[in-house]
Formats: C-alpha cells, sequence, structure tokens
C-alpha cells in the first residue's frame, strides 16, 4: 500500500524533505509560500500558514494522510505535531511539549542542568532586563546574550565577538523580550549532529557546519545559516571521531531523559579545548544542515517514517559517504534590509550534478518573487569537500541578479582555517 505523507512547511529545508520522500509516497503538502519545488513533487499543495494546526489537520483529513512530517519550528511550537496525532495522523515531529527543548532556550537550560546532560554551559536566566544588564557587569568573562524565545536564528548576541557588554546591554534594555539566557561565552568551531529519534532509539547523521555571518570571511550580522558543508566521514576536518562521538551521546543523554521525544533532534555544539559543548537544540531539521544530511541518506527516509510509526526498532543508516556543500542565495539587503517582493530568475537547466533546492520564494503566476528571507540554495556532491564545493560554485550560474551568495563557504582556505583555529584551541595538538 503506498502511504500518502502530509509534509508542512515551504523552505529548503522541506524542499529536502519533499525530495527524500517524493519517490516512495504519495506526497501533500502545505506551507504559507508556494515553493515550486515542492509544489512539483506533490501530488497536491494546498496555501495555509504553518501555525494553523486546524487548517492542517483539515487538510490532512482531506488527502487522508497516513504520517506527517513537521518542518519549521513555528509549526511545531504551535501544537500542530499535538493535533495531526490527536487527530490519527503520525507525526514525525515532537509535541509541543518536548519541542520546548528547542523553543523555549531557558527551559532548556534547565532541563540539562536538572537532568545532567553532558555539555552545558555555565548560565542563568533572567525575566527582569535590568537584573541581566547587572549580571554582565559583574560576570569575570564575555557571555553570549539570548532571548529565551525563537528568533529565527538572528537574536542571540556575543559579547567579545558581535558586541560590547555596553552594546548588550543596550540591546537588552532596548528590546521587548520577556526572559532571556545569559551563558559563558563558548570559544571554539561549531558543528551540528542531527538525529532521527522514535521509541527511545536514536540515529545520528554525518556532522554539519553552517556559517551563520551574513558576508564571506564571517563577517556581518547572524542570518539563518549562509550555507554549510559536510565531509566523506561523519566528523568533520577539525574534528576527530571521538569529539563526534561525544557529541551523539549528549543527543542519546537527552532522548534518555526525554522517552516520549520523536521526530528529528538538532544538536548544534562547540568543540571547545574541553570537548564538545551545547549551543543549543533544535526540535527540526536544520536549514540549511537538512540539504546535506538527506542527499546522502541511502536509508529510505520513509522507512524510518513508518518504523517510528508501528513501534518497531529505527532501520539502521547507511550513507553514500560523498562530501557535500550547500551555498544559500539571499535577497540583497539581507538579513537587516531584505529586498522583499523582488522578481528573481533561476535557470534550473544550468545546475549541473548539483542539486536545487528552493527555499523562501513565492511561485506566482508571473514568475518568482523573494519574500524576507534566502531565497534558494545549490548544494555540490562529491569525493571531497574540494569536489564538492566546485560543484556547488558551477551550478551558482543559476543566479541572476538581486540575490547575494557567500561564495567562501568550503572554500579550502576556510576550512584550513577552521583545522587551524581548532589546533590552537587544543593547545597546538
Amino acid at each position: 500500500m503506498t502511504e500518502t505523507v502530509l509534509l508542512v512547511g515551504g523552505g529548503g529545508r522541506e524542499h529536502a524533505i519533499a525530495r527524500a520522500l517524493a519517490d516512495d509516497c504519495e506526497l501533500c503538502a502545505c506551507a504559507s509560500n508556494v515553493n515550486p519545488g515542492i509544489a512539483d513533487l506533490a501530488a497536491s499543495f494546498e496555501t495555509i500558514e504553518e501555525t494553523d494546526a486546524d487548517g492542517i489537520v483539515a487538510f490532512a483529513e482531506s488527502v487522508a494522510a497516513d504520517l506527517a512530517v513537521v518542518g519549521p519550528e513555528s509549526a511545531l511550537a504551535a501544537g500542530v505535531a499535538d493535533a495531526l496525532d490527536d487527530a490519527g495522523v503520525y507525526t514525525f515531529g515532537p509535541r509541543e511539549a518536548e519541542a520546548r527543548i528547542e523553543t523555549d532556550k531557558a527551559y532548556q537550560r534547565r532541563f540539562m542542568a536538572e537532568e545532567g546532560i553532558p555539555g552545558c554551559p555555565d548560565f542563568e536566566t533572567f525575566d527582569d532586563m535590568a537584573a541581566a544588564c547587572d549580571y554582565i557587569d559583574a560576570y569575570d568573562g564575555d557571555l553570549a546574550v539570548k532571548p529565551a524565545g525563537l528568533t529565527g536564528g538572528k537574536g542571540v548576541k556575543v559579547i567579545g565577538d558581535q558586541v560590547t557588554a555596553a552594546e548588550a546591554k543596550a540591546y537588552l534594555r532596548e528590546s521587548d523580550y520577556d526572559r532571556v539566557v545569559l551563558e559563558e561565552r563558548l570559544v571554539g568551531e561549531e558543528f551540528t549532529v542531527q538525529a532521527f529519534v522514535a521509541n527511545g532509539e536514536v540515529r545520528t547523521t554525518p556532522a554539519v557546519q553552517d556559517h551563520k555571518r551574513a558576508y564571506e570571511g564571517d563577517e556581518g550580522p547572524n542570518t539563518g545559516g549562509m550555507g554549510s558543508y559536510s565531509d566523506t566521514t561523519m566528523h568533520l576536518p577539525f574534528m576527530d571521531p571521538g569529539d563526534y562521538e561525544d557529541a551523539a551521546e549528549v543527543i542519546e543523554a537527552v532522548v534518555d531523559a526525554l522517552p516520549d521525544y520523536k521526530g528529528v533532534l538538532y544538536g548544534q555544539f562547540m568543540l571547545t579545548d574541553e570537548g564538545p559543548k551545547v549551543v543549543e537544540f533544535n526540535a527540526r531539521f536544520g536549514d540549511p544542515e537538512a540539504m546535506n544530511t538527506l542527499p546522502v541518506l541511502e536509508t529510505p527516509f520513509l522507512d524510518v517514517l513508518t518504523a517510528a510509526r508501528s513501534g518497531e526498532s529505527l532501520p539502521e543508516l547507511t550513507f553514500s559517504g560523498e562530501a557535500t556543500v550547500c551555498k544559500y542565495a539571499v535577497p540583497d539587503g539581507y538579513p537587516t534590509d531584505p529586498d522583499a517582493g523582488a522578481r528573481i530568475e533561476v535557470d534550473e537547466e544550468s545546475v549541473g550534478d548539483a542539486l536545487l533546492f528552493y527555499a523562501s520564494v513565492d511561485a506566482r503566476e508571473d514568475g518568482l518573487y523573494t519574500t524576507t528571507s534566502r531565497a534558494f540554495a545549490v548544494v555540490g556532491l562529491g569525493d571531497s569537500i574540494a569536489a564538492a564545493e566546485a560543484d556547488a560554485e558551477a551550478a551558482l550560474s543559476v543566479a541572476g541578479d538581486r540575490v547575494r551568495i557567500r561564495h567562501d563557504i568550503g572554500k579550502p582556505d576556510l576550512l584550513d582555517r577552521r583545522v587551524e583555529h581548532m589546533a590552537e584551541i587544543r593547545g597546538g595538538e
């Protein structure tokens, strides 16, 4: 029997999910924007706000969905997985209570401390911004300032890196945040490990490094992610296998403490001189990291979903062993003043061996338009990071005017700096 799978969300992450599922099921999708890549793969597509739980349930019932996958964190925070589960549609995504591991950073840190999850930095939580400013003055060292709620990857300010202490205090005083987390600034190299989780089991995927800064050379404000890369192994060039295993053990400890968790659990880590420390957890695939992970997954993603639903052991995952490099095209002015509503041209025939993933664009009758977020990505695959980067760079000919790209992602010079930086952190090991 062919499974009917509902996909919620219209970004690059969801396009990657759609591509991983479309050949093995009848795919139906809904999102607030019309992503042309998803719409082309789906048997039916409905325009619905990702946070409209009732509307999504009604659509799921209209297409007789057997399973659902929720992509964006906004939908998880709105209880979409709860509503679908309660309507009898098994949903690969955590219920609202478990999704707090991402949606409430104050809860996330308290949970880690109370459950003894490894890799938790020193932290304090505040609902009084004046008290938070006093803590900045008294703290011996630099701090990361994090709003407790969702900010699309753009709300964190790191003292000693992005801002001064005075600027951080001004940021807090001028904000309308009701709660913030202040935690020790972690120094090292960031990486992500994403895991499939269900029935108390964990299956991890290759490590990925994302590039948050807007401009080449890691300059400029934070974004939702300008691009990312993975290697031919489970770990990255600046890591060793033990670092990866330590990160995987952190994810397993979280699942032991949250036995009802289901879906994707994303651990963002900082590799420090003391090993991996947790920057944050996300309750879904990363964007762009899903575009690195799913194209090299050889185990059918649908098999993961059906095993999760049935309560069976999750399949052991196999991967192609290819490296990947993802590069995003974003609207001019992104992230501070994005050129939304711009009509753009994407020449799909020029991608070559790379993969094209549409993200936050809107397909209208007269063409493709930007929104306030990232427009589309290209992903190169190869037998080395250098080969994958070359494929991605060649595919960027699809990008026309009115978009900007970080061309340095995956380049040898940037990778070498990462390795050298980590060697310095570890004292020249």
